[in-house]
């Protein structure tokens, strides 16, 4: 965690903004619309500050705000501007760029008026896979460029996850018509919900009954669910954990527990792509993305 960095490269300006490093340049050059540092050796870093900027600038210019016309606003005025312009259109790419402009300034106004502006124009279940989930996508991303800090992430998908709680708790008077009970759960260590807490709105709304288990579960935990007659489906999501040369174990581990039992395992991610041609004694099925297993239920 502390080998992320807090300041940034033009090539992780180009992955968070969208913007290419060599309109970046242009831009800064031509109108000193950001001011880099330099390391050293001479080699040009920018703040966090350049970064808010930079997604500030792209949402005025995304709406018909001319780069020439925004280099002459003062500062706070561009920033005043963007806010007010996410607040009042809040549509997938620019409550996206909201969202990001929301995390890296730790904005909880901006991002919840960014959300009520959607719920105008949206459904919940609409917002999540329109908006959310190529944000948290967006987000995977800057992970791998290793551009966000654990307190970004953390921040915003905390909100998130309010909202979809708060979505389930609307629902919670619904009436199972399932035989079946969903048991939901991440693999030790394993930290990121999200996708497991929309999974569990889109059970309960179906009418399903769930148990939502939530973060780092031992395998082992599992067993409390066999004594009972009730029909099982276990669902997990694996993000981060296991690690990839770990993937196959867990799995054998997920299997022995299972074999000879009449319930089922979902499991749900990139990694389930480590075992794509194994072949389990248990019933376990494999979805690469939430997308895919909704599609499907």
């Amino acid at each position: 965690m502390n080998s992320i960095k807090t300041d940034f490269t033009i090539k992780d300006l180009e992955n968070i903004s969208g913007v290419k490093a060599h309109t970046i340049r242009i831009w800064e050059k031509r109108y000193g619309l950001l001011n880099p540092q330099r390391t050293d050796t001479n080699i040009r870093y920018y703040s966090n500050e350049n970064l808010t900027k930079l997604l500030n600038i792209v949402l005025l210019n995304k709406n018909n705000y001319k780069i020439s016309k925004i280099a002459k606003m003062p500062e706070e005025a561009i920033t005043l501007s963007a806010r007010e312009l996410a607040f009042k259109v809040a549509v997938n790419d620019e409550a996206i760029n909201a969202f990001k402009i929301a995390m890296f300034q730790f904005d909880k106004t901006l991002f919840n008026n960014t959300y009520n502006k959607l719920l105008h124009k949206k459904t919940f279940r609409d917002i999540f896979k329109d908006v959310f989930m190529p944000f948290l996508q967006h987000i995977g991303l800057l992970w791998q460029t290793e551009t966000l800090l654990p307190a970004h992430e953390h921040f915003i998908s905390n909100l998130i996850a309010q909202k979809i709680q708060i979505n389930i708790e609307k629902l919670q008077y619904n009436v199972s018509n399932s035989s079946t009970t969903y048991v939901l759960f991440l693999p030790e260590n394993e930290i990121h919900e999200l996708g497991l807490l929309y999974l569990n709105y889109e059970l309960v709304l179906r009418g399903n009954h769930t148990i939502y288990l939530g973060q780092s579960l031992p395998i082992d935990n599992l067993n409390y669910f066999f004594d009972g007659d009730q029909k099982i489906c276990f669902i997990t999501s694996l993000t981060v954990q296991p690690y990839d040369d770990k993937v196959e174990d867990y799995f054998e581990h997920l299997n022995d527990v299972l074999k000879g039992s009449e319930h089922k395992l979902i499991a749900v991610g990139r990694k389930t792509t480590e075992v794509q041609n194994h072949s389990f004694e248990a019933n376990i099925d494999l979805y690469l993305s939430i997308s895919d297993l909704l599609n499907v239920l």
